[in-house]
């Protein structure tokens, strides 16, 4: 229906009730009450009428969307038939000079209900018109967890927008008070999260929404855990925030993925001392094409530097991130720089150009098997790339200068640990005889959805219908996602007294095999469907991998949730001795070489300054 011929029908609607509405009021009174005359009903009638159509106005009840109709509308309502009576009242009252009070409370009473009905009436025609009482079998099945603010403003939308092809079915709270409770459209609890297993066989349901956006990861999992079951979708619903502030739609449901139950809950930095180093600052980011360097890059641009300099070796890599946030207008200069960490001379260039007060050196070769094929290509990469950036950080006086190591440098039986392992080395021993830099490392484990991270390879599989290849059913590994990984390698900066390897204590290993059943799970399938082989350690590789030995670490704590523990240390001459008898070594000696040189440098015991940062 058009907009005039809609006001139309309201203003005829309002007009008749309005009119007779003090009829009806008087008929009510009339075995009781026979004062007043046809005449003065009459005039108190083309009164109420005048008046309620100059409030309607007033309360815009005329271009209203009824068929959305809710507690606010009910309220304009009220409040435009209660002035209208009342004026009517007042009117009346000074032109027959004496009281209808009895009579208007009636009026307004039978005003009131026949507006609200009229109102309401229009939104059960669309109700049904649209179909939405219907519950027909061509809307998939869902169940929602939880029916707090945001599952009730989801119930809500699914029943009145088919398009959504929703159904929901049953809902589950763990509020005991909400237990047997029908929410929005008849939707009945029917239970806690225990009983979702329960509901999804008795329903069969097909697709189950947790409807609580402020659930923690924890949390999570455990609902996904008992959410699976063959065929059943689970998904999770947006903020409720920005749901009611309008910038988020509700039907705009993520499906739930493994890194929403891998990752922990945001690591809180201390964002005043970050900004206060950061902020007007040049800030230079090797590796800045990569998935940890491009994160950096998105992270440090919150804290309002002058200039980022993204710098890398692949220049496809380096368009890409330039791309993405030279389109931000947040008045930072994005320079990209084309260079290799490998050559000293071109590094050294970049510094005297640039003077960056912070450098954050990601850029590393970290691919296990890659490396063992090739351990030059690592030597040069991740340890004489490491020096020439460090060296240069500390010839142009740089403020501080941040090596991102990882968790294979812990007692490394591969090629690509040994190196990265030289790398902290070299920072540390650089960091004594660099008076005006403070060089620190930070160590973490493997990062979720990185390149060559196992979770991109495992979806290719999945997609493909399998099998999902596994290494060794014993596997297990340590997992963070990437923006965590950088947030800390910015708040490493900031704490930095010097010379620190910081190493993050990231709870509890995932076994490989239990993160592809996930995985398989997630996207629908089960083991019967897509199989998982395991096909043998690859060159490198190890079964379990370490962060810091339980006597490397002190048991008191020197900051919320940092610890102080020790490891070695190598005079920088050593190091730098090292690496000529490395690159000058046969292809097939290099990694006995470097391996040797790392467990005797472990069997030096000096004490040193190390940090372990436990996120729970």
């Amino acid at each position: 229906m058009g907009v005039k011929k809609r006001f139309l029908l309201f203003l005829v609607a309002d007009s008749l009730i309005a009119t007779f509405s003090v009829f009806i009021g008087y008929y009510i009174l009339e075995p009781f009450f026979l004062e007043y005359s046809l005449p003065v009903l009459l005039v108190a009638a083309v009164i109420l009428l005048v008046s309620h159509h100059i409030f309607a106005y007033i309360f815009n009840l005329y271009h209203r969307a009824w068929q959305f109709a809710s507690v606010r509308e009910m309220i304009s309502i009220a409040q435009a038939v209660t002035c209208s009576v009342l004026t009517s009242y007042i009117i009346i009252l000074m032109i027959f000079e004496f009281s209808f009070t009895r009579l208007m409370i009636i009026t307004w009473m039978m005003h009131l209900i026949l507006i609200g009905a009229s109102r309401l009436s229009w939104r059960v025609v669309a109700y049904h018109i649209n179909g939405n009482y219907i519950r027909t079998t061509a809307l998939t099945k869902t169940l929602v967890v939880g029916v707090g603010k945001g599952g009730s403003v989801l119930i809500k939308q699914m029943l009145e927008s088919p398009a959504i092809g929703m159904n929901p079915v049953v809902a589950v709270d763990d509020d005991p008070l909400k237990q047997r409770m029908e929410v929005c459209g008849g939707v009945r609890v029917e239970g806690t999260r225990d009983d979702i297993q329960r509901l999804i066989k008795k329903y069969g349901i097909q697709k189950v929404i947790i409807a609580i956006p402020s659930l923690n990861k924890n949390e999570l999992r455990k609902i996904n855990e008992l959410s699976l079951h063959d065929g059943v979708e689970v998904m999770t619903m947006p903020s409720i925030n920005g749901v009611l502030s309008g910038k988020i739609e509700v039907n705009i449901l993520k499906k739930v993925e493994v890194e929403d139950l891998l990752g922990r809950e945001p690591v809180e930095l201390d964002t005043d001392g970050i900004e206060d180093q950061v902020m007007d600052r040049t800030i230079l980011i090797t590796g800045a094409g990569g998935s940890i360097g491009s994160e950096l890059v998105r992270q440090i641009a919150k804290f309002h530097p002058r200039q980022i300099l993204l710098l890398g070796n692949g220049e496809n890599s380096i368009y890409t991130i330039l791309e993405e946030v030279s389109s931000k207008k947040d008045n930072i200069k994005y320079i990209p720089v084309i260079a290799d960490v490998q050559n000293r001379e071109r590094m050294f260039e970049v510094f005297s150009k640039y003077r960056p007060d912070i450098v954050y050196h990601a850029a590393a070769h970290k691919h296990v098997p890659m490396m063992e094929y090739n351990p030059r290509e690592a030597v040069k990469n991740n340890i004489v790339g490491t020096k020439n950036t460090a060296e240069a950080a500390c010839r142009f006086k740089a403020k501080k200068f941040v090596m991102i190591s990882t968790d294979k440098a812990v007692n490394p039986p591969n090629v690509m640990g040994a190196t990265k392992r030289m790398a902290e080395m070299i920072v540390q021993a650089l960091n004594k005889n660099c008076e005006e830099t403070t060089l620190v490392a930070v160590r973490f484990g493997n990062v979720l959805g990185s390149r060559g991270s196992v979770i991109p390879k495992f979806k290719q599989q999945i997609l493909a219908g399998g099998p999902v290849t596994v290494t060794d059913e014993r596997m297990t590994r340590y997992f963070m996602t990437i923006p965590e990984a950088s947030r800390l390698v910015i708040q490493a900066g900031t704490i930095a007294a010097g010379g620190e390897v910081f190493v993050l204590d990231m709870g509890e290993p995932m076994k490989i095999t239990d993160l592809a059943k996930n995985m398989i799970r997630l996207s629908g399938f089960t083991e019967d469907d897509i199989e998982i082989n395991y096909i043998g350690l690859r060159p490198g590789e190890k079964l379990y991998e370490e962060l810091l030995s339980e006597d490397e670490i002190h048991p008191e704590q020197v900051y919320e949730k940092i610890y102080r523990g020790k490891v070695s240390e190598t005079p920088l001459s050593d190091i730098e001795q090292h690496i000529q008898e490395l690159l000058s070594a046969e292809e097939n000696s290099v990694k006995e070489k470097i391996l040797s040189f790392i467990n005797k440098d472990k069997a030096v015991k000096n004490s040193e300054n190390v940090i372990s940062l436990e996120i729970g």
